[in-house]
């Protein structure tokens, strides 16, 4: 299996950048983590996998929300130490409840941010 190079060493982890992108909209939903076993997992089960630095463990996207990302392509870059998961998203991708982590923008000035999309779901309730 052809794999990301893990090159990425964080608390003695290694681990790539993976993207999560919106497979029709191209819309980039999150960026998060992962390592070795949680890329074999989500080649094996098609659906997205990654590693938590905060936890430090694999987290299976939707295991608390049911809100799962299904892979439909894979990109690798010219280093082949990110990915790209282009995905079909269920309910929302941020755990703050929009469909995308990337719902603020910052204008160019950088003194203000504006929150560009609503939510796609109650976080209190689907996190209790």
């Amino acid at each position: 299996m052809i794999k990301p190079n893990f090159r990425h060493d964080i608390n003695g982890k290694k681990l790539a950048t993976a993207i999560a992108q919106d497979y029709e909209s191209n819309e980039i939903l999150m960026v998060a983590f992962i390592d070795e076993e949680a890329f074999e997992k989500s080649i094996e089960t098609g659906k997205a996998h990654y590693f938590s630095t905060s936890r430090n463990k694999i987290w299976f996207k939707g295991e608390e929300s049911g809100h799962i990302q299904e892979i439909k392509e894979i990109l690798l870059d010219c280093d082949m130490d990110a990915i790209i998961f282009k995905i079909k998203q269920i309910g929302g991708a941020c755990h703050t409840g929009h469909y995308s982590c990337f719902y603020r923008k910052l204008s160019t000035d950088g003194e203000n941010i504006t929150e560009t999309s609503e939510l796609v779901f109650n976080p209190d309730e689907t996190y209790k």
